[in-house]
């Protein structure tokens, strides 16, 4: 049995979340509730929130690295420094630029299964995008050979789908920005046809991001923001989401926009749903995006992940005015815990309160594996009970209530440290505190199994 309760700004546009979901507006005009006196027996912990930078999955500042055709794979001792630069993503980047007229060669294949790998063996995942040109003036492929060469990695892309956060549509045009095409696909018709098949080939809890709003748009034929109901799916309309490779660069970011208001508004409300991410670039016309700026646009448009190796000088001026690690802190998501009311003896049932909120930028966008973990303090012995929990819909600037009644009855008498686990939805992943989510607190993160210390301790009788 669970109860759900969300409170945030953003509730006119979330009341047809499911059932079990009650929104309440915390706007002016109401008077204050009292807090709920707390029964004897229960114990009502708070918890302090930390200012720390640490990585969590899926989010954050990111390199970029590019290779060729038949390239060298990423390079394992690079990998293993990103833990000291609190980076868990990588862009990987992959140019076809021998691949024009015909398929991929099973050395190019090797490659990118390779570097897959060595993403797993690291703990972090990448974001993808191929293209066939670097130069502005220079060729892409037609879309039958972008076809071939899909259906080639395709076996890859479902191997390898724990490691691959997002996808960035690319292929088309000039670094793959569906720009510049030389065989005529710069357009709707041609986007489409290589969005469509995409969808097809990459498993669908891969999102694929776009480089503008009006991209999708005219793609699916449809101008207002997706809702839950579909935001939640697995609907095409719900695995697209934008990629910005010039953001705050000029007062359209390059051509991004075109009725600039409207269509941040509506990525802002897809972006409950769906990932914002990319790379600022030399601005046009306006000065360098300050720290107020850059996080006005990061709240707004829910930015989950941003190139540390472009454009140089926007990022070093955050670094001057002492707002980087801000950013580090507030790009994705950031959970953590406001306090727990949980009972000190138990039986056969527990019943897990937990407040929570969201202190980052964007939500989490993957499904995730929730568990409380009870820990006998005698022995150490671990007994997980999967929780309801969606952690997707904690969204940004909210807080959110959880209760849920759990079945303890297979769990022998003792005494129980819980802990609560956010863990990657793969198997694969399982007992890889890399790809947990860390809670935003002091002293309740258990590096070692990736587990979250509710810091109260139970008995059952």
């Amino acid at each position: 049995m669970k109860k759900i309760k969300m409170t945030n700004h953003y509730i006119l546009g979330l009341i047809f979340l499911a059932f079990n979901w009650n929104c309440q507006s915390d706007g002016g005009g109401t008077e204050p509730t009292e807090e709920p006196a707390i029964e004897a027996g229960v114990s009502q912990i708070d918890y302090q929130v930390s200012q720390q930078v640490f990585t969590n999955p899926e989010r954050g500042f990111m390199h970029t690295w590019t290779v060729f055709s038949e390239g060298n794979a990423v390079d394992p001792t690079a990998l293993d420094n990103l833990k000291n630069q609190n980076v868990s993503l990588i862009l990987r980047l992959y140019y076809l630029e021998q691949f024009k007229d015909g398929p991929l060669s099973t050395v190019q294949l090797e490659l990118f299964q390779t570097d897959m790998e060595r993403f797993r063996e690291a703990g972090v995942k990448c974001v993808l995008r191929f293209a066939y040109t670097n130069d502005q003036n220079g060729t892409d492929a037609p879309i039958d050979v972008m076809e071939t060469h899909l259906d080639q990695l395709a076996p890859l892309f479902e191997e390898n789908a724990d490691v691959i956060a997002f996808v960035q549509a690319g292929f088309i045009g000039a670094w793959g920005e569906w720009y510049y095409s030389s065989n005529g696909l710069a357009n709707t018709e041609g986007r489409e046809a290589l969005l469509t098949k995409m969808l097809e080939v990459f498993p669908e809890n891969i999102k694929i991001q776009v480089r503008t709003p009006l991209y999708k748009q005219a793609i699916f034929g449809y101008s207002t923001a997706m809702g839950s109901d579909i935001g939640y799916g697995t609907s095409d309309l719900a695995r697209v989401g934008f990629h910005n490779d010039c953001f705050m660069a000029s007062t359209t970011d390059y051509g991004t926009y075109q009725d600039i208001a409207a269509e941040k508004d509506y990525i802002s409300k897809e972006a409950l749903y769906v990932p914002t991410g990319g790379e600022t670039c030399p601005p046009v016309d306006i000065p360098l995006a300050d720290c107020t700026t850059a996080e006005t646009e990061m709240e707004l448009l829910k930015w989950t992940y941003l190139n540390l190796d472009y454009y140089g000088p926007v990022l070093d001026g955050w670094r001057n005015a002492n707002c980087f690690e801000d950013f580090q802190r507030r790009l994705g998501y950031r959970l953590a815990l406001r306090r727990a009311t949980l009972a000190d003896e138990v039986s056969n049932s527990l019943q897990l309160r937990l407040d929570m909120e969201n202190l980052g930028f964007a939500p989490v966008y993957s499904t995730k594996n929730s568990y409380l973990v009870l820990r006998s303090t005698a022995d150490g012995t671990l007994f997980k009970k999967p929780l309801e929990l969606d952690i997707r819909r904690l969204l940004p600037d909210s807080t959110f209530e959880w209760e849920e009644t759990l079945d303890i009855s297979d769990v022998p008498q003792g005494s129980y440290e819980l802990l609560l686990e956010i863990a990657d939805a793969f198997e694969s992943l399982q007992g890889r505190p890399e790809y947990s989510i860390r809670l935003a607190n002091a002293n309740v993160w258990e590096a070692s199994n990736g587990f979250n210390d509710l810091n109260h301790t139970i008995t059952i009788n």
